[in-house]
């Protein structure tokens, strides 16, 4: 498929950076928490990054400025978009072929708030009826205590005129300390961070549960456009989540301190009964990333620090796991690698990061989006892989593959 202009420009940018750098690709993509076949897809602009926080992050190792990172962003969110209009859409007509893919299909259900302006609207027009007779009941006083009434209103009137200075003096420090905490809670962390939660092992090994048949189902996306590719189909991860945070300090000389990351699981149900589709088999790269496990089927999961491996030399090497806490600045970010695993659970789970600087501390709270993660167990589920030779899902069975 010939490449986009704007999709040449970017790669053309990322390939002048590691040419800079001089480092190897397993080099730099131990670094990046990414494959060595990834980051060459980047610089031969085979795949565009789904997002750009690992762009981004190759810029500062490369040293580039302020300038060249602003250049490089407009080239991969031209680029991104150029892929995105590139890349397939589900199958519109296989649902149709198919007869349970008329039930994900939302459309028809929309009309109905169609009624229910007409239904409240004979409503609320004779209520304003009953509400006009309540206006007689004030009339009814007595005129006695209507003079009553007026004499204490002047009274009070006068009396807060003489008084009125000295009872706002004390009212007002108990306002001013109600509005400066308010700015306070305001202010902005004093870093930020970004996620990417569409992961898939070696980029390329990954399973979804999705509840369409096999003919409903698009061939296997690649990286940059699975979440394009898991929206449309409503899928969920099928036995592992992989999240990326990347966390960048604000200031370039006053540290972040990173001291510890919470699993916090909001709901727990059996997995769906959905069909398992497999993104790829027999894939990925040399390298491992250290990363943090996490055990969804535990009453309390913890995230623990794990090894990573480098398979890309001669010899096989370890890198070693790094516990908390971390620092992070402007220039020296850190990227946190998660793997949520489940057997048995269709789990619904966010992060809680604790951080520090200076005197100010606190815990943020990591969602997709605003919402939990979800993973889900795929044990005794169909499972397909995608036969690219007859361009069809075909079961684990008919593939010569188990498990």
């Amino acid at each position: 498929m010939p490449k986009d202009t704007a999709v040449e420009e970017f790669a053309r940018l990322v390939r002048a950076l590691k040419a800079r750098d001089g480092r190897s690709y397993e080099a730099l993509g131990r670094r990046l928490s990414v494959s060595a076949s990834t980051l060459h897809r980047y610089c031969s602009g085979a795949t565009v990054p789904e997002e750009f926080a690992v762009v981004d992050r190759l810029a500062l190792l490369c040293g580039a400025d302020e300038e060249e990172r602003r250049a490089l962003e407009t080239a991969w969110t031209e680029a991104n978009r150029t892929r995105r209009r590139a890349a397939p859409p589900a199958p519109v007509p296989s649902p149709a072929a198919v007869p349970p893919s008329p039930t994900p299909v939302p459309s028809a259900p929309e009309p109905g708030p169609e009624p229910e302006p007409p239904t409240p609207e004979p409503s609320l027009a004779p209520e304003p009826a009953p509400t006009a007779p309540e206006a007689p009941r004030t009339p009814s006083l007595p005129a006695p205590l209507l003079v009553t009434a007026a004499v204490v209103l002047v009274v009070l009137a006068l009396a807060a005129a003489l008084l009125g200075r000295p009872s706002r003096t004390p009212s007002a420090p108990v306002s001013a300390p109600t509005s400066s905490p308010s700015p306070g809670r305001e202010q902005p962390l004093p870093f930020t961070w970004t996620i990417g939660s569409q992961l898939w092992q070696g980029d390329c090994g990954h399973t979804y549960l999705v509840d369409r048949a096999p003919r409903a189902v698009a061939p296997p996306p690649v990286t940059a456009d699975a979440r394009a590719w898991a929206g449309a189909h409503g899928a969920v991860h099928g036995g592992e989540t992989l999240v990326r945070v990347t966390v960048q300090g604000r200031s370039p000389s006053t540290a972040v301190v990173l001291h510890a990351l919470h699993v916090r699981v909001v709901g727990r149900a059996a997995p769906p009964p959905w069909d398992a589709y497999r993104m790829g088999e027999g894939c990925g790269g040399a390298v491992t990333p250290r990363h943090f496990a996490v055990d969804l089927d535990r009453p309390r999961p913890l995230a623990k620090p794990v090894d990573g491996h480098d398979a890309s030399g001669a010899e096989s090497r370890t890198i070693p796991a790094v516990s908390f806490p971390y620092k992070v600045t402007a220039s020296d970010p850190e990227e946190l690698l998660v793997s949520a695993r489940t057997a048995g659970c269709d789990c619904r789970w966010y992060l809680e990061l604790e951080w520090s600087s200076g005197d100010r501390s606190g815990t943020v709270r990591i969602t997709d989006g605003g919402k939990p993660f979800r993973t889900s167990g795929i044990a005794e589920r169909p499972t397909y892989a995608y036969d690219t030779v007859e361009g069809r899902w075909i079961t684990a069975a008919e593939s010569g593959q188990s498990g």
